[in-house]
């Protein structure tokens, strides 16, 4: 018997949660183990078209102004109708607004298995945010937290740690892979881009300070005083770019940063750069930095969030303070007076991408989650406990 699974996820921007959940919501349709539901907060960004590819039915859209007004409780009222209406047995939800939302409302329909997610540190929420996840927590069965920084915070912050599960995020290969025959100068003419640079991109949204770019912008300046020939990509889109233009140009490189926008092909950028950086001031385990690695490329990034449970220290890339932009730029200047040494460590750490984040290793994690909490028995009904084996 499939289980009828819902995942509810903010919106369909770009951004690394809803990334993630995409992907494993079209693994678990195509595995033929689940039958699958999708719900929302926000029903806008680029990825609803793959949702829409799927063919899994209607999208519902539960759209909050607060968790405080007549509006939460009509839609949560909603969803507690969805969810009993389709029989859900498991609700999976990705964010922290996703969280207290979809918990609330699996909660009060009796939801057999409920699944949240946790994949940010220190940094991002306020101290009543916090405690209204945490309520969100209490009433889900298991946490999975996306590395050992998040779980360890989510236990000092009082969650059970017999209710925490620590996943890594899961990379698809075969969106890192470049078609046979490209060359190097082919993809850079596609982003508008010089061949004749050597290029350190960054693939981050500007729509949140706490990704940092502007240290990548001061390292940046200083690489450039050593190695004139470097280029800048940054790979993003939000409301923060017209002030890290200003500031580009206050730094005098405003002719070696590369703006290029929303990045849809990710592939051919890393294919075309020499190093991957990542300056975020909090994270939880970045995605950008497993897509460096499975583009073979070295990594420098800050010591946030998993950085370190990714990037092998001198083997795979370099981690750095946060905000230490000097020691960034002296890592970065480093590999590319070293190209031999930085393609070895970029080979190393595409060895570990495919080995250690498969999004299939994900997909397994998960199956075997869902399938522990439907045959419990203190989550599934009396007497069909025994008829949950996903992986049968």
């Amino acid at each position: 018997m499939k289980p009828n699974v819902l995942f509810i996820v903010d919106s369909f921007e770009q951004g690394g949660s809803e990334r993630q959940a995409m992907q494993l919501l079209r693994q678990l349709h195509h595995s033929g183990h689940c039958r699958v539901y999708l719900g929302c907060l926000q029903d806008r960004g680029s990825l609803r078209a793959e949702a829409d590819q799927l063919g899994i039915g209607e999208i519902h859209e539960y759209a909050l102004n607060s968790f405080y007004d007549l509006n939460f409780v009509r839609q949560l009222r909603s969803l507690v109708h969805f969810i009993r209406e389709k029989e859900i047995d498991v609700v999976h939800t990705h964010c922290f607004y996703t969280n207290i939302f979809g918990m609330t409302g699996a909660f009060l329909a009796g939801v057999r298995a409920r699944v949240t997610s946790k994949g940010e540190t220190d940094g991002f929420r306020t101290p009543v945010q916090k405690r209204a996840e945490r309520v969100a927590f209490r009433l889900s069965h298991r946490v999975i937290a996306n590395c050992l920084v998040v779980q360890n915070q989510l236990i000092r912050e009082g969650v059970s740690p017999s209710k925490i599960i620590q996943h890594y995020n899961g990379l698809d290969l075969e969106r890192l892979k470049v078609r046979a025959g490209l060359r190097r100068e082919e993809a850079l003419a596609a982003f508008g881009l010089p061949s004749e640079r050597r290029y350190l991109s960054i693939v981050a949204n500007l729509r949140n300070p706490v990704k940092d770019h502007p240290m990548f912008l001061r390292a940046a300046a200083r690489v450039r005083a050593s190695v004139p020939e470097a280029g800048f990509v940054i790979a993003g889109e939000g409301e923060l770019m017209e002030s890290l233009r200003e500031l580009a140009v206050q730094l005098g490189i405003q002719d070696d940063v590369f703006f290029i926008g929303r990045c849809d092909n990710v592939a051919d950028l890393l294919f075309a750069s020499d190093v991957g950086v990542l300056s975020s001031r909090a994270e939880g385990f970045a995605n950008a930095i497993l897509e460096y690695m499975a583009a073979g490329l070295p990594v420098v990034a800050t010591d946030v969030g998993g950085a370190r449970e990714a990037i092998a220290e001198s083997e795979t890339g370099f981690v750095v303070a946060s905000g230490d932009d000097k020691k960034m730029a002296e890592r970065i200047i480093e590999l590319l007076n070293e190209p031999k040494r930085a393609r070895a460590m970029g080979e190393r750490g595409k060895l570990i991408a495919a080995e250690k984040f498969s999004c299939d290793r994900h997909l397994q994690n998960t199956l075997e989650l869902y399938d522990e909490l439907l045959s419990s028995p203190k989550h599934a009904p009396s007497g069909i406990g025994h008829e949950w084996r996903l992986n049968e």
